[in-house]
């Protein structure tokens, strides 16, 4: 398998579940800005130009996040970095995917636009910021989201959430948020990821 990445990007999460998998998986590094990679134009492989982007041994191609995590969990079951297919738990487990996708990503992604005036960029601050009450509330008083277990959800929302280092967010008034920030932070795998892409 291949796995097409940006440093620091979203593909982060995917490379992560594949440190936490011990998967073997070459990582090739993108330049989104110039959607090429070692091997080429990287729209050859994904016309969208976005990561992450798997690359299975038989030539599939697998785009979007949250369904590459759920597919890479999936070759290694007995790591229970997913809950089984069809149990009530992994819909819990997808449920958090989905929200990280459309409720957290997707309201940090503007922030990098650097032509989207400030005024616009608040609004959209302002909406993480709900977005950090309500994770800080359910993430009391658990380890990870779906409580003592370490799941795909998690390398997501871990990933998403280190982007306020870079985009000056404070994250210090959700002190829940900030525990489990750093425990994930300091497990072996995130720190391969880190390792890794840098």
């Amino acid at each position: 398998m291949k796995l097409y990445f940006s440093p620091g990007a979203c593909s982060m999460a995917s490379h992560m579940v594949i440190q936490e998998l011990g998967l073997k998986c070459e990582i090739v590094k993108v330049d989104l800005s110039t959607k090429k990679f070692s091997g080429g134009n990287f729209l050859s492989i994904n016309p969208r130009g976005q990561v992450p982007t798997l690359q299975l041994d038989n030539g599939e191609i697998l785009t979007e996040g949250a369904v590459i995590m759920q597919y890479l969990a999936d070759q290694a079951p007995e790591k229970n970095l997913i809950p089984k297919a069809g149990t009530f738990e992994r819909y819990r487990c997808q449920e958090w995917l989905n929200y990280i996708a459309t409720e957290v990503h997707k309201n940090f992604s503007p922030l990098w636009d650097k032509n989207l005036p400030e005024e616009t960029k608040t609004v959209f601050k302002t909406n993480l910021t709900r977005r950090f009450e309500f994770l800080n509330e359910k993430i009391k008083g658990k380890t990870f989201l779906m409580g003592t277990t370490f799941t795909v959800a998690d390398c997501y929302l871990y990933t998403v959430l280190s982007w306020v280092h870079y985009l000056k967010i404070d994250l210090t008034p959700w002190t829940n948020l900030m525990g489990y920030m750093e425990k994930i932070k300091h497990r072996p795998a995130t720190m391969a990821t880190f390792k890794a892409e840098q």
